[in-house]
């Protein structure tokens, strides 16, 4: 069988698609060309051909195999079968010449698409890889579709969604081309986002009613906010909405208006385009998929008739379910914990978590401290790893947890005790250090003193300063004498001023730009560029603490713009800075990053030293100047300080931990302030950027890998040294 369509070009220029058929089926592998270990060259010479007997013969791996799935865009049924026209069977709801397409960034819809051809023997495909072109020649049409930042598509669907948009206004395509197709559209999105909240598939709808198709279900959507004012989750307005998909199906689509009056989740198709601009307008605001049209909406029936809300009266509705609905509920749902607690979480109340670090683990085995052990002095396995708060207010791209923790821009959960979070938080975390003993390598008097919790980093996920009992939860830390790192994300300005003394407070800067911080971030707020910029005034303003800037390095993201970062460094004027390259956490559906945006450590060393040059350069009489202080190359980052922190050549970034909780103490009962320069030690040579052992403590065993990943290891290091050596001659000859 061939794919004699394979080799066609568009039209209108566009990229040339590329199709092969595989077993029988045809796959469109245009957008896998790059990513084809073996090279594009390979798959663009089986262009419109059988490739079925290479592919087996070269051994595929079962990842290839599932790859190859992905790529499905319909069957071959003979040999004058053409790539466009798909050899659909009758299903089991008894519909012919049907599809079912997905535009999904985390897969969630991907999943959705893939239980209702389970169901209903309809095939699936993603909106990547089918051609917008072969609509016309499906009767029947279900289109599953994410909505991405600002309101955009996923990536998959954003060629789908535009070729549609266009087509309205292409004057040389017919206005009714898909005027023999019925079709209905399922959206995914987080009301959090309020404006933009599934805006995504409400466009698709537009689209395709533009072009003439026919709305036979009323449009739904999956409302991922946990905090939604009806208590519903995501699953069960999937679950209600395929459900009359499947009637609908059933009853032919020219017999389903009578199921379609019996539930309030379904809605009456559009068979017909508007006849004016002003209709248009009217319709597109009832098919608006806000809150009045979630799936999950209270039954029995409703004050505004067939459950359709103009835009105009949804304020009062929502503010009337508002009134109506006096339950404060959990910030954790039962998905939430099962996913957190699969990932290792200990979850506390209804929205703390706590967890081991592999730092602690490791120095309780004698394998090495973490960063803050080389840059402060803590000591790693008396460290806890918490935080009051699960809840973030945004969505960045490098995110470790891949975004399975809730989000939101003000706290309008229940409320657990600060005193029972910090007494959990302890108790959960001594039985897990508890679980270490007989770990090989775990060294005793390490073991036994671990239970005596030092240390707590506020840092685990989610958003800690949102927690409106946070400064008592500090205070509690305190009085045990536990030293606290704070981390927030500079979006809350007036938590900030209103804060009290912590050990260490950072704020994360992961972009320089507005631009490139919505894009790395992707924050909840509006206004998330001046929350930024005035959270980095208050933290000039916090004298008895420690302030950080924390800047996470993606290549080809974040590393360009060094004077717009001064910028930010001259509002702040922090006391340290940590540079660190990001941590590549695996393959996320949620974001495109992959390893190659990991930095190498010479890399960071090399961009934080011209941060140090630019801001001297920029702000010559300024009393505040940078200098290289420190470095954990294990950990790829180093530490950036204030000069002031320098005395006779020896640096001070160390914490003397009893002079701070004796200093908090005065401070609590008298109010007498101090300042992080009356509780610095002075740091050990071995943790000085440039030393040999390069941050990682001599009295500690490093423990090195065998195998491929060791070498391969090793080999990152060897060419990072030769590196090192040819920048340090390059410098010399340059002062010559």
């Amino acid at each position: 069988a061939t794919a004699s369509a394979g080799s066609a070009e568009k039209e209108n220029g566009t990229q040339k698609r590329v199709r092969i058929v595989l077993d029988g089926k045809i796959l469109d592998v245009t957008d896998y060309l790059q990513k084809h270990p073996g090279g594009a060259k390979i798959l663009s010479m089986k262009d419109g051909k059988d490739a079925s007997e290479i592919f087996h013969k070269t051994g595929h791996s079962a990842s290839a195999k599932k790859i190859a799935e992905t790529l499905v865009v319909g069957d071959v049924k003979s040999e004058k079968s053409s790539v466009a026209t798909l050899n659909v069977k009758e299903t089991k709801t008894g519909v012919k010449n049907a599809i079912i397409l997905y535009g999904s960034q985390k897969g969630t819809g991907q999943k959705f698409a893939q239980d209702l051809a389970k169901l209903t023997g309809i095939p699936v495909a993603s909106m990547k890889n089918f051609d917008p072109e072969d609509l016309p020649a499906l009767r029947n049409v279900i289109m599953i579709c994410s909505t991405y930042t600002d309101g955009t598509p996923p990536d998959p669907a954003k060629f789908f969604c535009e070729w549609l948009k266009e087509a309205q206004n292409d004057w040389r395509v017919d206005k009714k081309i898909l005027s023999n197709t019925n079709f209905a559209v399922f959206g995914l999105g987080n009301s959090i986002y309020e404006d933009n909240f599934n805006r995504a598939a409400v466009d698709l709808e537009e689209y395709v009613l533009g072009l003439g198709g026919k709305c036979f279900l009323k449009s739904g959507v999956a409302d991922f906010n946990v905090a939604r004012s009806d208590a519903g989750t995501a699953a069960e307005d999937w679950k209600a909405w395929s459900t009359g998909v499947i009637t609908a199906l059933k009853s032919g689509n020219d017999s389903f208006h009578k199921e379609m009056k019996k539930s309030k989740h379904l809605k009456e198709p559009t068979s017909s385009k508007p006849k004016n601009i002003a209709q248009k307008k009217r319709q597109k605001k009832e098919r608006n998929m806000g809150q009045a049209t979630s799936s999950s909406s209270k039954k029995g029936k409703s004050e505004v008739g067939d459950g359709l809300v103009d835009l105009e009266d949804l304020g009062k509705v929502v503010e009337k379910a508002k009134n109506n609905d006096t339950k404060v509920r959990e910030m954790l749902t039962p998905a939430l914990r099962k996913s957190l607690t699969k990932q290792g979480y200990k979850l506390i109340g209804s929205h703390s978590g706590v967890k081991l670090c592999r730092w602690t683990k490791a120095m309780l085995r004698g394998r090495g401290g973490c960063y803050k052990h080389s840059f402060y002095g803590i000591t790693s396995y008396q460290c806890m790893e918490t935080t009051p708060s699960l809840a973030c207010a945004n969505k960045c791209v490098f995110c470790w947890r891949h975004h399975t923790n809730p989000v939101g821009r003000k706290w309008k959960w229940k409320m657990d005790d600060a005193e029972m979070l910090v007494n959990g938080a302890i108790e959960k975390h001594r039985k897990m250090i508890k679980q270490m003993k007989g770990v090989p390598g775990v060294q005793p008097d390490r073991f036994n003193e671990a239970f005596t919790v030092r240390h707590c980093a506020l840092s685990l996920v989610g958003e800690p300063i949102m927690y409106p009992q946070i400064n008592k939860f500090l205070q509690l830390l305190h009085e045990k004498e536990i030293s606290s790192f704070l981390v927030t994300n500079a979006q809350f300005p007036e938590r900030i001023k209103n804060l009290d003394p912590c050990t260490q407070l950072y704020v994360s800067i992961d972009a320089a730009t507005k631009d490139s911080l919505k894009a790395v971030d992707r924050p909840l707020f509006k206004d998330f560029w001046e929350r930024f910029i005035s959270s980095l005034k208050e933290m000039k303003n916090k004298k008895c603490t420690r302030t950080v800037y924390r800047l996470t390095l993606v290549r080809d993201w974040n590393m360009k713009d060094v004077a717009a970062y001064c910028k930010l460094l001259a509002l702040g004027l922090p006391l340290l800075i940590e540079i660190k390259g990001v941590t590549f956490c695996g393959d996320s559906k949620a974001s495109d990053l992959t390893i190659k945006n990991s930095p190498f450590h010479h890399e960071v060393c090399k961009f934080g030293q011209t941060i140090c040059d630019e801001f001297k350069q920029m702000y010559p009489d300024s009393t505040t100047q940078y200098e290289l202080a420190c470095e954990h190359e294990h950990s790829n980052c180093i530490l950036l300080a204030d000069t002031k922190l320098k005395k006779n050549g020896t640096w001070y970034t160390w914490i003397d931990y009893p002079k701070f909780h004796g200093l908090y103490n005065e401070w609590k009962i008298s109010g007498k302030e101090f300042t992080a320069f009356d509780y610095m030690e002075p740091t050990p040579k071995w943790s000085v950027y440039g030393s040999k052992e390069q941050g990682f403590d001599p009295e500690e065993k490093r423990v090195r890998k065998r195998g491929k990943k060791a070498r391969r290891e090793k080999a990152k290091a060897e060419a990072e040294a030769v590196a090192r050596a040819v920048a340090k001659a390059e410098s010399e000859t340059e002062c010559r």
